[in-house]
């Protein structure tokens, strides 16, 4: 979505700066304001008050996530950091959402019913400061979901945002996964030589019992 800067909103009405700042205190054209408190307009917004029909309207949503309490503060630091993209290239953002939970978890509650809007094509774009911080594992894959489904990720490449220390905890989840298979594994082969072993002692008491039958027969 399009927006606009004072000066170049009140060109596009076809009004001064100084009627829109009037218009602005008297409630009929409200201008948006940025975090540094700097006044700007949406073109849906400006074609609202000439009367202009607007287009379909596009949802911009921002999605920040930790994987701990602990680390909950860093939340600000990455939706501010999306902010000031998004005001930067002209975008509004709809919603933000904050997460907490490992990116290796698929069944965060939030991401989920975020993945279900994507789904119903009710979003367009979503706002990420590293890939990792919407999945630690398988971007593409979900990037080329969301495009099928008429929506953007869009990756900020800010790698401060994706702390070592969570990397470490995700690489030593992966470990202990494959090990407690590994020695399932094991557990379950040696399960598994113990009862053949078992069955080749029976079958031999068997067919010593079968010899010794036979020898009293004669």
């Amino acid at each position: 979505m399009k927006i606009y800067k004072p000066k170049d909103a009140a060109k596009k009405i076809n009004r001064s700066v100084t009627t829109l700042q009037r218009l602005d205190r008297e409630k009929k054209l409200v201008a948006h304001r940025t975090t540094t408190n700097r006044r700007y307009y949406t073109e849906d917004q400006l074609n609202e008050f000439l009367g202009i029909k607007s287009k379909t309207k596009e949802i911009n949503v921002a999605y920040a996530r930790v994987s701990s309490y602990s680390q909950k503060a860093e939340l600000k630091h990455q939706l501010e950091y999306i902010r000031n993209y998004a005001n930067a290239k002209g975008f509004i953002l709809n919603e933000e959402i904050t997460d907490i939970g490992s990116g290796l978890n698929y069944k965060r509650p939030k991401w989920n019913k975020l993945l279900k809007d994507v789904e119903a094509r009710k979003v367009n774009r979503i706002f990420v400061t590293y890939k990792d911080r919407f999945i630690r594992f398988g971007f593409d894959w979900f990037k080329q979901y969301c495009s099928e489904h008429n929506a953007e990720i869009i990756v900020l490449n800010n790698p401060e945002t994706s702390p070592e220390q969570e990397i470490t905890d995700d690489l030593i989840t992966i470990l202990h996964v494959f090990s407690s298979r590994s020695y399932g594994i094991r557990k379950y082969q040696s399960k598994i030589k113990k009862e053949l072993k078992e069955e080749q002692k029976r079958g031999q008491e068997h067919n010593n019992s079968n010899s010794s039958n036979q020898n009293l027969s004669k």
